[in-house]
């Protein structure tokens, strides 16, 4: 479980200063909810702000050097933000439950003497007590400094330390601290933190990719270009084949024309789905499908994971879609993700259609501002929105209509 309340992003791209939700630096904010959509024209920064939760992903799998490499990223200088010195600064603030204390999570990258990417600080915190300053349980400055065990206890920015402290020196100043304390059981807030990071899911979904025949080997997660749909299905139905056609029914009735889907297994062990269209005697195979009808069964499925990934971040879901469809599919999102701590929903968009199935609270707008960086602003922030709603109006329309944003 676990949700991100508030993240701020500094030097990032087009992302030189922005703050989203409720962090520690500024807690009059209120927190992120569990659908968030991202607005705005195109070049003000949503790709950068997908981007940037993907490099944090890739720092996790890899290191901060070849993070910076990765996804024809160019490397430091080309992601740091225009006219800055650096250093690039992450900071999360999240929350494991509703009763959970917070926990701060603030990462620096910087360039050492040589002109190399690397983790120049690195810090987790929370609160011993539900009120007072929160205890850093996890502190290192040029892969140095200390961590804690256990679920409690802490050092405060005087010194005063309560429960088990450990010195730590890190060998790779390029990796995170987390993933090399976080595989370590006794730091038991650190290992919960990087269980939440990893679980995170950036989709890059592309309907070429889906039609690829795979070998026989069941997988429980889509991957990012969505290349092992037909393996997630493999591995839903055999977990629980009653389960998963009941999924495969109710998903039809959400994609249009279909009239039924059903899983195919071959000799081999292989698997591929058939659709049944209005009009034909004859299915389809997966790999027959329009690229509308796979995004939108890839979606449905992502949506009804047995074991769902806490934080899913889709880029614009309505490319290739009947902007008829893309109500729903919203609707469905905010659905689905709920208001507890199971799962959280990041989407950019640029589609009316979509927005209109949400609410102000769910929205963010980005803007350029003057200095030609991006800013974030909450469409409940903006004057009347609300009270328009309140009153019938519909978000995508309101935005059509340039009443905000």
């Amino acid at each position: 479980m676990g949700k991100v309340l508030g993240i701020a992003i500094q030097n990032y791209g087009s992302l030189q200063n922005i703050k989203m939700g409720q962090l520690y630096s500024d807690r009059q904010g209120k927190p992120l909810g569990n659908m968030v959509a991202i607005i705005g024209p195109s070049g003000n920064g949503k790709s950068t702000l997908a981007d940037a939760f993907g490099f944090i992903s890739d720092c996790l799998s890899t290191d901060v050097e070849s993070a910076c490499d990765a996804r024809n990223r160019g490397g430091y200088e080309q992601i740091l933000s225009q006219r800055m010195k650096g250093p690039i600064r992450f900071e999360i603030y999240y929350r494991e439950t509703s009763n959970a204390r917070p926990i701060t999570y603030e990462l620096t990258i910087a360039k050492d003497k040589n002109g190399r990417p690397y983790v120049q600080e690195e810090r987790l915190r929370q609160r011993v007590q539900k009120t007072g300053r929160p205890m850093s349980f996890l502190y290192l400055i040029e892969g140095k400094g200390y961590a804690f065990e256990g679920a409690t206890g802490g050092q405060d920015d005087d010194g005063v330390i309560t429960g088990n402290k450990s010195d730590v020196e890190l060998s790779d100043t390029r990796k995170l601290g987390i993933v090399t304390l976080g595989s370590m059981k006794q730091y038991t807030r650190i290992e919960q933190f990087l269980e939440f990071l990893r679980s995170w899911y950036l989709c890059y979904f592309s309907p070429d990719t889906a039609r690829q025949i795979q070998t026989a080997a069941p997988t429980p997660y889509l991957n990012r270009e969505g290349s092992n749909l037909n393996n997630v299905a493999q591995y839903m139905y055999r977990e629980n084949p009653k389960d998963f056609e009941k999924i495969l029914a109710y998903i039809q009735t959400k994609i249009p024309n279909i009239t039924k889907i059903q899983p195919v297994k071959l000799q081999n062990g292989q698997m591929y789905l058939e659709f049944w269209q209005d009009g034909f005697a004859e299915p389809f195979f997966s790999q027959r499908m329009s690229d509308g009808t796979l995004k939108l069964f890839a979606y449905y499925l992502l949506l009804h994971e047995k074991n769902p990934r806490k934080l899913v971040f889709i880029e614009e879901p309505e490319n290739g879609l009947y902007h008829r469809y893309l109500p729903d599919l919203a609707a469905e999102m905010a659905k689905n993700v709920g208001t507890g701590y199971s799962k959280q929903l990041f989407v950019t968009t640029h589609s009316p259609f979509f927005v209109n199935a949400l609410s102000p609270k769910d929205v963010w707008v980005l803007e350029k501002g003057a200095d030609g960086f991006s800013n974030a602003r909450r469409a409940s922030d903006y004057e009347f929105v609300e009270e328009l709603v309140s009153e019938g109006a519909f978000m995508g329309d309101l935005w059509y209509s340039r009443y905000f944003g």
